[in-house]
C-alpha cells in the first residue's frame, strides 16, 4: 500500500517534471513544441543526461527513463 503511493508520487513528479522541461526548452526554441515527439524526448533525455536545470532529486527521478519511456509519458498529457 505504502509502495503504490510512493510510485503514484513518483509519477506525478516525474509528469510535472517533464511538463516544466518542456516548457523551459519551447522557451529557449519556440518551435521546440511543434516537433514530433521523438525529438522532443531527445530533447529532454539530453538535458536529463547533462542535468541542466534539475536538482540531485529530479534528476534521479528522470534518469532512468528511456526516450522511449519519456515519448509514452508526453503522449498521454
Amino acid at each position: 500500500m505504502l509502495q503504490d503511493k510512493r510510485s503514484d508520487l513518483d509519477a506525478e513528479k516525474r509528469k510535472r517534471l517533464l511538463e516544466r522541461l518542456m516548457r523551459d526548452l519551447s522557451a529557449s526554441d519556440p518551435e521546440f513544441y511543434y516537433r514530433s515527439t521523438s525529438e522532443v524526448a531527445q530533447g529532454i533525455e539530453q538535458r536529463v543526461a547533462r542535468g541542466e536545470g534539475l536538482n540531485a532529486e529530479e534528476r534521479a527521478l528522470l534518469a532512468p527513463l528511456s526516450r522511449r519511456d519519456i515519448q509514452v509519458l508526453l503522449s498521454l498529457h
